[in-house]
């Protein structure tokens, strides 16, 4: 676990290994949402780009019930 400092201007910085691990680079776009008070920040990057971004990643209760379109 790594642990991050708010600056004043409400600034974190991404510590390296996190960095590495999702392969993020200057001046990458990042999307920033809150769902149940945490803070996700998703790489904004074309769709083909994304198969296999997260292994294992666990898609239950990804969206609440709320957040689905019928």
């Amino acid at each position: 676990m790594e642990t991050v400092t708010v600056s004043k201007k409400y600034q974190v910085v991404i510590p390296e290994k996190l960095r590495r691990e999702a392969k993020i680079k200057p001046g990458d776009k990042m999307v920033a949402i809150t769902k149940h008070g945490i803070i996700q920040y998703i790489p904004v990057c074309p769709i083909k780009e994304t198969k296999g971004f997260i292994l294992g990643l666990d898609t239950e209760e990804l969206r609440d019930e709320s957040e689905r379109i019928d």
